[in-house]
């Protein structure tokens, strides 16, 4: 679910302690950045200069005396993970972070989130998309030296079958071909899965899924390693694992000091070669992310690519500084079990009514974009065509909500049957609340809406309430989304109280059941534009931000869908 997905992010993704800071009404990534109040937001946006590419460190000899000693290692700010830095069993998307360094998937993605050949050099799809057969790179090795084979792949997927297995991984979903029978017991193994060689392996489906191959393609856990004690319907063991990882990937574990930090080091073993810097390391301990990068402690952050930002990043002189859209959405979550919020006509005149651009473009020094469907601008089904832009428009506002039967009271509050058309907002303490607030109330108020915000010093205790389902708005953003079908699953699966359009549901598993990009992109279309009429959310912002790091490191490129991951062997240190 995607309010999960922002409290834990993904195993795959996002880094440093401002980049993992969870989402907030304002669409700031980093709980660090500045950001100008009121009208003077919308003079500042005027006078902004958007980057578009890489700017270079203008003068290293600033560099901090800290970073110049530095010669086999790179720290990158991270959140204290819990330890569990095993794949498909790890909760928190902090563990997920090292989990992607200590492992490398069978298949990857490139920078529009379609797969990429990796440890499976190629694969062949039957013509009824149900059987995929996986041809492995030859020689590839665990981090012991051990080889890694078809069987452990094998492994890897019966294990998500096990009765015993708790964790969320999609794989289960995919309904393998006799899985559910192995789940059951009935079954000694899962015939849908055939090892045909050692480096090649095959498995069919129950019906066609277009993320099966990257599903499918995700980590490879050692049988001879994890699988040593399994006995099935018993996974307790892996507990005594968690801290002792074996994996694949270009580092692996050295030491995990709580509270301070994950000391990786390189994979003489991995598969495109030894890494090219030594120790990669994850700062744990608490700070400011600022701070870290200023003072030499970190190589690596991310900030809100606001104009003030940039300039200060830019005077330090040490830094190279990359500009970055994350693939992800921001939105206002409606509670359409509330009577008032069930009617189309009400929402839509909520949407009209907020001045979206100013909020969270303006306000942002044009440090990202309105949002009006579930897609990130990066994504390979983004469209414009057809899609209703919302603009602010308060008049449109005002008709919409008089033709649904709500009338402007004496106090200029809109009343429907004796009740108030009266708002309850929730969202999390952050630089760029104030703004919102202040804002959004204006807003509403002149549309005849009384507009009350509850702001949450922690995020966590906002989502509790919203569980709680008191509340008719809440201020969420999505984690990555690396399929189009990510974006939508929220409207599918119960995530939206009180929304259930079948329409919707036709067109999310149509677009599951065929791997043709181009018939997706026509599904996913009419999806988009189902969803931005009707507004079971009320979108609101793509967010811009910018990645700082230390000007002697090369090679860094950071993917929108895997982070880090995809190259951090080849960075290195000149």
């Amino acid at each position: 679910m995607l309010k999960k997905g922002i409290i834990l992010l993904s195993s795959l993704l996002l880094l440093s302690s401002t980049l993992l800071a969870a989402c907030s009404s304002g669409g700031s990534d980093s709980a660090n950045s500045a950001t100008p109040q009121g009208n003077d937001a919308a003079q500042t946006a005027a006078t902004a200069q958007p980057l578009t590419s890489l700017v270079e460190a203008s003068d290293l000899t600033k560099l901090p005396d800290v970073s110049k000693k530095r010669n086999d290692t790179i720290i990158v700010g991270l959140t204290d993970p819990a330890g569990v830095f095993t794949p498909y069993f790890n909760q928190s998307g902090y563990d997920g972070n090292v989990i992607s360094q200590l492992w490398t998937p069978l298949v990857t993605v490139d920078e529009r989130g379609l797969p990429l050949p990796n440890l499976a050099k190629s694969w062949d799809i039957s013509k009824d998309n149900l059987t995929y057969t996986f041809h492995l790179v030859p020689d590839t090795k665990f981090s012991d030296g051990s080889p890694l084979t078809a069987a452990d792949v094998a492994f890897t997927w019966t294990l998500i079958y096990d009765k015993a297995y708790a964790g969320d991984s999609p794989i289960r979903k995919l309904n393998i071909k006799g899985g559910k029978a192995y789940t059951e017991g009935k079954a000694k193994q899962i015939d849908g899965i055939k090892v045909i060689d050692p480096q090649t392996i095959s498995v069919t489906l129950e019906k066609p899924n277009a993320l099966a191959l990257t599903t499918l393609g995700s980590d490879v856990l050692s049988k001879a390693y994890y699988g040593k004690d399994y006995k099935f319907g018993q996974l307790d063991y892996f507990k005594n694992l968690h801290g002792s990882p074996l994996g694949n990937g270009a580092y692996k574990l050295e030491k995990f000091i709580p509270g301070q930090e994950v000391r990786l080091e390189a994979n003489d073993n991995f598969f495109k070669g030894k890494p090219k810097t030594q120790h990669f390391i994850y700062k744990t301990a608490e700070g400011d992310a600022w701070q870290f990068i200023e003072t030499g402690d970190t190589d690596f952050a991310q900030f809100t690519a606001t104009q003030e930002n940039i300039d200060k990043l830019k005077g330090l002189g040490f830094l190279n500084i990359l500009p970055y859209t994350p693939s992800t959405y921001g939105y206002i979550q409606l509670n359409l079990e509330n009577e008032k919020l069930k009617d189309k006509k009400v929402r839509q005149a909520l949407t009209y009514g907020l001045d979206r651009k100013t909020i969270y473009v303006d306000a942002a020094q044009g440090a990202g974009a309105v949002a009006n469907i579930p897609s990130s601008p990066i994504s390979w089904s983004y469209t414009t065509d057809g899609v209703n832009p919302y603009n602010y428009d308060p008049e449109k506002a005002k008709k919409l909500l008089d033709e649904a039967g709500w009338v402007a009271g004496s106090d200029g509050i809109r009343e429907k049957n004796g009740q108030k058309l009266t708002i309850h907002m929730l969202t999390s303490k952050r630089p760029e609340t104030d703004t919102f607030i202040a804002l959004a109330a204006e807003n509403y108020k002149e549309i005849g809406v009384d507009f009350q915000p509850e702001i949450f010093a922690d995020f966590n205790a906002m989502v509790a309430k919203v569980d709680g389902k008191d509340y008719d708005m809440a201020s969420f953003s999505t984690p990555m989304l690396t399929d189009p079908s990510d974006g939508i699953e929220q409207f599918v699966d119960g995530e939206i109280k009180g929304y259930n359009n079948s329409k919707v549901k036709e067109l999310y598993e149509k677009g599951l059941s065929t791997t043709n990009i181009e018939e997706r992109k026509k599904i996913y279309k009419e999806l988009y534009l189902l969803l931005n009429d009707e507004l079971p959310v009320i979108f609101t912002n793509y967010k811009k931000t910018v990645y700082a790091y230390n000007g002697r490191m090369e090679h860094v490129k950071v993917s929108p869908f895997i982070g880090l991951s995809g190259n951090l062997f080849e960075w290195s240190l000149k």
